[in-house]
């Protein structure tokens, strides 16, 4: 490359001459196999951009309208388009160009347009021509003058070729300056009719329908769309006249564009609803189409189903049509062959047999029954599925299984109602003649284990275990054996030990067996199975650990070859697991030998593709939660690959969305996402390793607590940006829950003197960094549920280093409070619209409720941020306090969910309660509401507000004064409710009894205290909240200690039921009052003891129950 500027200037001069030929030769250059050859070209066409972008473009419109080369004007047709698109911002020339050099390029595209005979160069034109109206139209209408008048022209001329050019533009330019064409929509609408007619040719049918859609889409106003509903029946005959005649490649363009109608607008489709599904139903069932043809087809019916969002229940409204569609499905997982290569695999994994439509039926019923729910879809499947299991054909047998594990997760609500029913229809299956139904059959038990847990565990593992421990025996199919492995681990995984005990000596020993006797894919099997059978039984597990530790440990040293080393990362998982379920002294002498081979294994080169070295991630993080402070010694050799996973680069592919690269639609390892033009191709593997990796570096910083100190600057540096790293949310997730571990660790190193002589102003840099950029990235979360843990967290960090917070923080935390609030509440109401919606049935109101709920935990997650912003900062958060209460105030609503009430009384108690004298001045607005939600239906609601009341009580004085009465009658109607002392209302009978007993302490003289004290007495001991139960059962001790007279009653009246009281208290041990009030409880029944006259003395002790008696004369005589 040429580096004398004047040299430059000249090849730059000659290559733009337009006589010269230079260009074109540039340009073949650019498309060049050899790289060197492409980037010198590349280096010389960005000189030319830089220092005469018009000339470029005019020369490049030049050759497009006049060379004869195709791959000249194809290329030339790219590069307008790169330039001429305003996305591609460092690329677009179009400012740069003086008036007249607009005028020549607009007439040149123009030109080239109408006289290109290429189909293929004429559609990247239309591109170049769209992208340049877009990109100059919306902001000035005029900046084309003859761009739309001629496109008019052309599509109501006779010429098909003209016809189809122009309804392409229009159809790009719809998405761009719509709203734009509005005027002209009669207009429009009149053209696509003519065009969509039979008459037409299908090319230009198409490129009609393209533009209908992409019309449709883009008007807001329901009566527009309206206007061209007439146009449905011909954008489906579009797609009949081609399958009519043969054209499946056009019939198949016709569908795509009808998939994205369905996905985007399928309230369009809504009037004519029976017709359309009818049809696709039709095309779906032709067997004499090809494949792509009839998966298009159920696409589409599909994609209706779920568009819940904008059509909700719309599909419901059509059980004969979902029942055709089921029975569609099924027969398309019909199509699997017994391939002798599937009984002989070497790994699980393998699908010999399986064809396209088997794959493809098995991910659309999931998808159906995930969108329609389980009252549409189980009555159909129940109907079906039985007369596939009575058949003779194994694939029938097969296929119900399959359909069974797939609709689970989409029906679990009624499959759980009929659990015993499908159980049997599975088990019964354990027994089939053939292998691969049996495998079906195993599966399905996995899948419901996992989609229908822990129900299924607690009410049927009598049933399922005997079954999958018989299947362990199946010598003779591995894959049988290895499946039902698999499927233990799916059962154990929803189990509790006590389930699990009578079971283990049996399933124990199978896996055993399995591990020296099988094919290594059967050891793999019971590897992974074992691991969760020992987490899942913990201690139970150590009667088994001396027979299965010397295995384990035998793979892991021996398991060496190539072919082993998922062998050996599985031992390394359930070591591990073993490990943790035991505990550190049964397996602190083979912890340490374990770990010698993890070190050994860590310092060999392993190869790019072993597991090994994921597993061995995670199995270090266990072995360090299992040995605690003893593992510190090998933090050192730990974290530098555990930094560097967690530092790994996402591996992302970038094409233009509409590019001829195709990714491999099949390939798992890596996931497409598209983002306007672009499809973003992304490793999978990679994210998910860097995944593993912060969430192990959150384990050990939460584990190791002040130990993890010398690595917390650089884990922060490392997790910190990860809070926003929006490929993959579990790095997020991690991140997140990171945050207040590391700023705890920080603290407490600091606080015991182990933070290499640093002090508090490290704790507060650790906070600086932190909290701000928690802040930003929860301002950025899309996901509701991770906003939800970001809330959590900063939460958290405000609990450990709250005081370092300097104002501006604070502000910074409460703006971001008002915007998680202003969101969620406009998704609550687009929440409320779509219950408007006609077809909005019961299944979409239970969908609704579940988000709602979503919304609440939000919620929620902001109360104990701002409690925790009001204990840290009392009076002086209180300007916040003030802003928030327009947010906060309508939440008491009666309107309101009962959680919402429930959290904003919450928020208010903590303002009287920690801001006291302070908050007095808001009693006037916020009692009321108080007072009222006391007798609220809901007992949390309930609880919030009496525990409330019981404060301001404390702490109002002569401002709660004139209430005393009505919060005397509130209080008693909750602890005189007839079920009052029922589980569900106990709480919020404690906190009123605490209540009341604060009204007697604090408000004396507003009371009848003869009546009122005794009542209070009477409730006592309170033994549900634990909290307050100490609290109130301190205070009756201090009314004791003074000899209260209303407490004590006249003639010591009230003595026997004080002295059962504290019996009871006493012979709970520490639960109901503090190790200081027990004491002080005994001395004062020791006082009692020589004070009182004998006889009331024993009338006293003969009120008590017998055992009662004797604790007390035990506590007293010790």
């Amino acid at each position: 490359m040429a580096s004398d500027p004047m040299q430059s200037e000249g090849r730059v001069a000659a290559i733009l001459r337009s006589e010269s030929g230079q260009l074109e030769t540039l340009i073949k250059q650019l498309m060049s196999s050899s790289n060197e050859q492409r980037s010198q070209a590349e280096s010389l066409f960005n000189l030319c951009k830089q220092s005469h972008p018009e000339s470029l473009l005019l020369a490049l419109a030049h050759l497009l309208h006049s060379s004869p080369n195709p791959e000249t004007r194809t290329m030339s047709a790219i590069l307008l388009r790169r330039h001429l698109t305003r996305h591609h911002d460092a690329a677009f020339l179009w400012p740069l160009l003086s008036p007249s050099a607009r005028s020549s390029l607009h007439s040149l595209l123009l030109s080239s347009l109408h006289k290109e005979p290429l189909k293929s160069i004429s559609k990247k034109l239309c591109d170049a021509v769209s992208e340049l109206a877009a990109a100059t139209l919306p902001d000035d209408p005029s900046a084309w003058p003859d761009l739309l008048p001629l496109l008019f022209q052309w599509v109501t001329s006779a010429d098909p070729r003209l016809q189809e050019i122009s309804l392409l533009v229009f159809a790009q330019l719809a998405h761009y300056i719509g709203q734009t064409l509005l005027p002209q929509l009669s207009t429009l609408h009149s053209v696509f009719l003519r065009c969509l007619h039979s008459s037409a040719t299908s090319d230009v049918r198409i490129a009609a329908l393209a533009a209908s859609v992409n019309f449709v889409q883009c008007l807001s106003s329901p009566s527009d769309r309206d206007r061209f509903q007439d146009l449905l029946p011909l954008m489906m005959h579009t797609l009949t006249e081609a399958l009519n005649s043969g054209h499946e490649a056009v019939a198949q363009e016709a569908l795509e564009l009808l998939i994205e109608l369905a996905g985007t607008e399928p309230r369009f489709l809504r009037r004519q609803i029976v017709d359309v599904v009818g049809a696709m139903l039709q095309v779906a069932e032709a067997e004499a189409l090809e494949e792509g043809t009839r998966h298009l087809a159920i696409e589409f019916v599909v994609t209706l189903a779920e568009a819940r969002e904008r059509a909700p229940g719309m599909m419901r409204k059509l059980p004969q049509f979902v029942r055709k569609l089921f029975g569609v499905l099924m027969d398309l997982i019909l199509d699997i062959k017994d391939d002798p290569a599937w009984h002989g695999a070497e790994d699980e994994d393998e699908d010999a047999g399986e064809t396209s439509n088997y794959g493809f039926g098995q991910e659309c019923l999931d998808r159906l029954s995930i969108s329609l729910g389980g009252n549409t879809i189980v009555p159909v499947a129940s109907e079906l599925l039985p007369t596939f299991l009575a058949a003779p054909e194994w694939q029938r047998h097969h296929a119900a299984l399959i359909a069974l594990a797939q609709i689970a997760e989409g029906c679990s609500k009624v499959m759980i109602k009929n659990l015993e029913q499908v159980l049997s229809m599975i088990l019964n299956s354990f027994h089939d003649p053939h292998p691969r139904v049996r495998w079906a059959a195993i599966n399905a038990v996995g899948q419901l284990s996992t989609d229908l847990g822990p129900d299924l565990q607690v009410k049927f593992h009598h049933l399922v275990l005997p079954a999958l421990a018989g299947a362990m025996d199946d010598f003779q199919n591995p894959r049988v054996q290895a499946h039902a492995a698999s499927a233990v681990l799916n059962f154990t995984e929803n189990c509790t030990p006590d389930i699990l005990t009578p079971y283990l000596d049996g399933i124990v020993s199978k896996l055993l067996v399995l591990l020296q006797n099988g094919k290594q894919m059967v050891q793999e099997g019971a590897l992974t199975a074992l691991a969760s059978v020992a987490d899942s039984s913990q201690e139970q597990f150590q009667k088994y650990y001396d027979a299965v530790m010397p295995y384990l440990k035998a793979i892991l040293v021996n398991a060496n070859d190539k072919s082993n080393r998922m062998l050996r990362a599985k031992a390394m998982e359930c070591i591990s697991l073993v490990g943790m379920a035991v505990g550190k002294e049964k397996f602190r002498d083979d912890a340490k030998q374990v770990m010698d081979v993890l070190m050994s294994l860590q310092q060999s080169q392993l190869d790019a593709d072993d597991p090994t070295a994921s597993y061995m991630l995670q199995a270090w993080a266990r072995l360090c939660k299992c040995l605690g402070q003893d593992f510190l010694p090998y933090m050192g050799f730990v974290m530098p690959p555990l930094l560097q996973s967690a530092q790994l680069k996402p591996d992302v592919t970038i094409t233009s969305a509409d590019s001829d690269t195709e990714f491999d639609e099949d390939d798992d390892s890596i996931e497409t996402i598209t983002l306007g033009d672009k499809r973003i191709g992304i490793k999978t593997s990679v994210l998910e390793e860097k995944a593993t990796a912060c969430n192990m570096l959150c384990c050990y910083a939460d584990e190791l607590k002040e130990g993890f100190f010398p690595w917390i600057d650089q884990v922060a540096f490392t997790l910190v940006p990860l809070l926003k790293f929006y490929f993959h949310e579990e790095v997020r997730k991690a991140a997140v829950s990171a945050m207040p571990e590391l700023l705890s660790s920080a603290k407490s190193a600091v606080e015991k003197g182990q933070s290499q002589g640093r002090d508090e102003t490290y704790v507060k840099q650790l906070s600086d960094y932190i909290i701000p950029n928690l802040v930003e990235a929860l301002h950025k979360e899309p996901e509701v549920e991770i906003c939800a843990s970001m809330l959590d967290a900063l939460n958290e960090c405000i609990q450990v280093s709250g005081p370092h917070l300097d104002e501006k923080q604070v502000r910074g935390i409460v703006n971001e409070i008002k915007q998680v609030l202003t969101a969620s509440s406009s998704r609550k109401h687009e929440r409320a619209e779509r219950a408007k919606e006609e077809d909005f049935d019961a299944e979409e109101r239970e969908l609704l409720k579940e988000e709602n709920e979503q919304e609440e935990e939000l919620f929620d997650q902001v109360g104990d941020c701002l409690g925790t912003l009001i204990k840290t900062f009392r009076a002086s958060f209180l300007p916040f306090f003030e802003e928030l209460s327009s947010y906060l105030t309508p939440m008491f609503g009666k309107d309101k969910t009962s959680e919402e009430r429930r959290i904003s009384i919450c928020i208010f108690d903590d303002v009287a309660e920690h801001c006291r004298e302070s908050a007095l001045k808001y009693y006037d607005s916020f009692l009321p509401f108080l007072l009222e939600a006391c007798n609220d239906e809901y007992p949390d609601v309930r609880q919030a507000a009496v525990y409330g009341v019981g404060v301001c009580a404390e702490f109002g004085g002569s401002v709660f004064k004139p209430l005393v009465g009505e919060a005397l009658s509130r209080l008693d109607a909750v602890i005189r409710h007839p079920s009052a002392l029922h589980s569900d209302n106990v709480m919020a009978y404690d906190n009123a009894v605490s209540a009341l007993g604060k009204i007697c302490q604090f408000h004396r003289d507003s009371i009848n205290a003869q009546q009122v004290v005794p009542a209070w007495l009477n409730c006592l001991p309170i033994k549900g909240d634990l909290i307050e139960a100490k609290v109130v059962h301190d205070q009756l001790c201090s009314m004791v200690e003074r000899s209260d007279r209303e407490l004590i009653g006249p003639n010591n009246q009230y003595l026997p039921k004080i002295v059962a009281v504290f019996a009871e208290i006493l012979c709970a041990g520490n639960d109901l009052a503090t190790e200081q009030t027990v004491s002080r409880m005994i001395n004062l029944l020791r006082q009692l003891q020589q004070t009182l006259p004998p006889s009331t003395l024993a009338s006293t002790w003969s009120s008590l129950q017998p055992q009662q008696q004797l604790a007390l004369q035990s506590i007293l005589s010790s």
